[in-house]
């Protein structure tokens, strides 16, 4: 069989970083880790070529090549995902699909023409849809309620991938989360006990990348690194003395919840173990919506004092931030902003609410007649897909006005610069030297930020304070500099999609006294449902 896997286009967001990758020379943030781990459970007689249509676009001969085409997709990709299956049943391929967005609306891919569907998680269903292809079956949809035993996964087949494309690699320890949060979807794919490998494998995918020639950061893209506290610390004791030995050849990147700040023995191992960032769903500062949702485990601490102990430790903060929430009172924007300031959190994954499909807050919406079916757009330009509780329009503009203000390049700049100036500054000794593309984007920063923008006195000022005082964590500091090119640019994006939401908003009504969508709001749902790009009259594509 000879298998042909693609990776869709993904549209310019917050973690795109795409002003950033094209100042420094790369292609794409990271790879997909998913449907790199398919191909290792494929069987070995398989003819397989993969294509991540970030980095580069498959060609003719691909797609006369193969016999199958396998796509996975997240679902802001969702407009590539349906072009690709369309296309390949219009050549007469067989188009198998998978991953986090058809396992969520499967009715998506059969509408769109797919073949089979390989939903829930691939240790599982892979070998269901294997064993339908031997027997001849020409389509099926492969479900399983059980979690897979993630210590069988197979180590991902990096080698498939061109490493010099991506700013970041994945690998994954854990799968699930213990927590409850109405809005999230991650319990309903991968359940509430996290599910871990063991440091053995690991430390093999470790090994597989250092072998391979990789030095730049590595993400572990767990739904929460540290749901399972006691496996988290056996992995983390076994990774520092091979990150040592190894002169920490990586800059180690994780996703984890506020809890983290409660148990400092856990801090300190992820410090010692070369993690030197973590994204965290703070939600909000405002501990009614917290409650609200579910995300009791936010409020049972100063949510101010957790970040800055996590970040005197030597962790720099990527933090969650939403709007929208029932019990959210005016002024939420100005709130988080301050909050923002006040943390010196330089990153801030800022969002409007969205119901995902499945999830408690999608299942009370539905019952409250609340959802506003055909919006499904998720992105930071997407207005919300169900009634507030608070005039919509009220809350993106605050959503706005907010976005706008923390991705000026001033306030930008000196909150980074706060960040870095309160984290201790150890860090493990590196035989790292830095790349071209390092090189490149530093300086694009010089020049950006040092000489042709008004940042640039506050620039030069800092960075001397930097490299006299913190010089272990420049690397860090400029990199997080870097970032702040592609908000810089993104802003204006997100404020001009959501504007042309509003201006269409103007022209439909809703009916107050059942809550149901007036007839004359077709044209918005049409508009939305094009996809993020067709919102803000083209956004910049990837350049392949």
């Amino acid at each position: 069989m000879k298998a042909l896997l693609l990776w869709p286009i993904m549209p310019n967001s917050f973690w795109s970083y795409q002003e950033t990758l094209d100042l420094a020379g790369l292609r794409s943030t990271n790879p997909p880790l998913g449907l790199i781990t398919v191909a290792a459970m494929l069987p070995p007689e398989w003819a397989i070529r993969f294509v991540d249509r970030n980095v580069r676009l498959e060609t003719d001969e691909d797609w006369e090549w193969c016999d199958i085409v396998i796509i996975s997709a997240m679902i802001i990709q969702k407009q590539d995902f349906r072009e690709l299956i369309q296309k390949g049943v219009a050549l007469g391929k067989k188009v198998a699909v998978g991953g986090p967005y058809p396992t969520s609306v499967p009715e998506y891919a059969l509408e769109s023409g797919a073949h089979y569907l390989i939903l829930d998680e691939g240790e599982c269903t892979i070998p269901m849809f294997l064993d339908a292809l031997a027997r001849g079956e020409t389509q099926g949809i492969y479900r399983s309620p059980e979690k897979p035993d993630v210590t069988q996964t197979p180590i991902a087949r990096y080698d498939l991938l061109d490493l010099n494309a991506y700013l970041a690699i994945t690998v994954q320890f854990s799968r699930g989360c213990p927590f409850q949060c109405e809005f999230c979807d991650i319990i309903n794919l991968y359940g509430r006990k996290p599910r871990t490998k063991t440091p053995e494998q690991m430390l093999a995918e470790f090994e597989t990348l250092y072998q391979l020639g990789w030095r730049r950061y590595i993400f572990v893209v767990d739904d929460n690194f540290i749901g399972n506290t006691r496996n988290a610390k056996v992995f983390l004791r076994a990774l520092i003395p091979w990150m040592e030995a190894h002169q920490y050849p990586f800059k180690l990147i994780t996703e984890a919840s506020l809890n983290l700040a409660q148990d400092d023995e856990l801090i300190d191992l992820m410090v010692k173990a070369g993690f030197m960032l973590i994204f965290m769903g703070i939600e909000t500062p405002d501990t009614d919506s917290l409650k609200g949702i579910n995300k009791v485990q936010n409020t049972r601490q100063s949510l101010i004092d957790s970040c800055h102990k996590i970040t005197r430790a030597g962790l720099q903060i990527m933090s969650g931030f939403i709007m929208g929430f029932d019990n959210e009172r005016p002024g939420a924007g100005k709130r988080i902003c301050d909050f923002i300031e006040e943390t010196g959190i330089p990153q801030g994954q800022f969002s409007l609410l969205q119901a995902l499909q499945n999830t408690a807050m999608w299942t009370r919406l539905q019952q409250e007649g609340r959802l506003m079916t055909g919006l499904g757009t998720f992105h930071q330009g997407a207005i919300m897909n169900f009634i507030p509780t608070r005039p919509v329009e009220e809350i993106t503009q605050e959503y706005i006005d907010a976005f706008w203000y923390i991705y000026e390049p001033m306030p930008y700049l000196k909150r980074t610069f706060r960040h870095f100036m309160m984290m201790k500054h150890w860090r493990g000794k590196s035989l790292r030297k830095l790349d071209r593309e390092q090189l490149n984007l530093f300086k694009a920063i010089m020049w950006r930020q040092g000489i042709v923008r008004s940042t640039r006195f506050r620039f030069w000022w800092q960075l001397i304070i930097m490299v006299l005082l913190k010089p272990q964590l420049l690397e860090e500091y400029l990199a997080t500099l870097g970032i702040g090119e592609h908000f810089f640019t993104y802003r204006y994006e997100v404020r001009a999609q959501l504007q042309k939401q509003l201006e269409l908003l103007k022209q439909t009504k809703l009916t107050e006294k059942d809550k149901t969508l007036a007839p004359d709001m077709a044209p918005l749902l049409e508009e939305l449902e094009r996809a993020p790009d067709a919102v803000s009259g083209g956004l910049p594509q990837v350049r392949l």
